[in-house]
């Protein structure tokens, strides 16, 4: 008999190659005889890269960055074998796995670490990127992901505003010049399993935003800077975001 085992990981525990594995021995050992493949799988959030790099025969690459609250932190991606693609864990640099418990704070924190990977992945010549969104500490719209690849944030008297989803209601200007030109020639894709729109009550401020360390009155505050920035989004760059379905996953990003 053939026997395709195709597992995710286990949170914290086996990577999806590794849980393949095990399953395998104890078929064999009740059953010997069968022949047994392993197909890891993912969901975009943890054990993505790891289990592209696998079935690609890719690699994986460490590299430090910037974690949520613009501290030095190691991350990584990968790329897949053939070179020509890159795969993404945003939470490697920006995710809630960074942070104590007690550091959880979306007004403050930023995806400026996920900008990183992505730059550092172009630089070795991927221009198909895959990113996947779980598990992010962030609900700055991306907005520091933008910084890291050249965007600046702008208040009404031309200085940057600052970092986390807390500096968005600030900003009045979306200054694109600066913007690393290497975006534009990449293909970006996101791997993302929740439906939710940027803003509201389904939104990523009021749905995530507790897990992310918002009270009540952070997440409105949130909230109505999404719908600020949006605003900006839109009147400056000419895109409409504020209600595309999957736009509230990890904060906006």
């Amino acid at each position: 008999m053939k026997i395709l085992i195709a597992t995710d990981s286990f949170k914290d525990s086996l990577s999806a190659r590794e849980v393949g594995l095990a399953l395998k021995m104890g078929f064999l050992k009740g059953s010997p005889g069968h022949t047994i493949e392993i197909l890891p799988l993912a969901d975009g959030g943890e054990g993505t890269v790891d289990a592209i790099v696998d079935i690609t025969r890719g690699k994986r690459i460490s590299l430090q960055v910037m974690d949520p609250l613009m501290r030095g932190t190691e991350a990584f991606f990968g790329v897949t074998g053939d070179g020509r693609t890159a795969v993404i864990e945003m939470a490697a640099a920006s995710g809630l796995e960074k942070l104590a418990s007690s550091e959880r704070n979306p007004w403050v924190t930023s995806t400026y670490g996920t900008g990183q990977l992505i730059a550092a992945a172009m630089n070795l010549g991927c221009r198909r990127i895959l990113v996947g969104i779980g598990g992010s500490a962030t609900n700055d719209c991306g907005a520091g992901m933008a910084e890291a690849l050249g965007v600046k944030f702008l208040d009404g008297r031309g200085r940057p505003v600052g970092k986390g989803g807390g500096a968005l209601g600030g900003v009045d200007r979306i200054d694109v010049t600066g913007l690393d030109p290497r975006v534009g020639e990449t293909e970006f894709l996101v791997a993302c399993d929740v439906t939710n729109r940027l803003t509201g009550p389904e939104g990523a401020s009021a749905v995530y935003g507790p897990q992310k360390g918002a009270d009540k009155q952070m997440v409105q505050q949130l909230d109505a800077n999404l719908r600020h920035f949006a605003g900006k989004v839109r009147e400056e760059l000419g895109k409409e975001i504020e209600q595309v379905p999957g736009a509230g996953a990890a904060g906006g990003l």
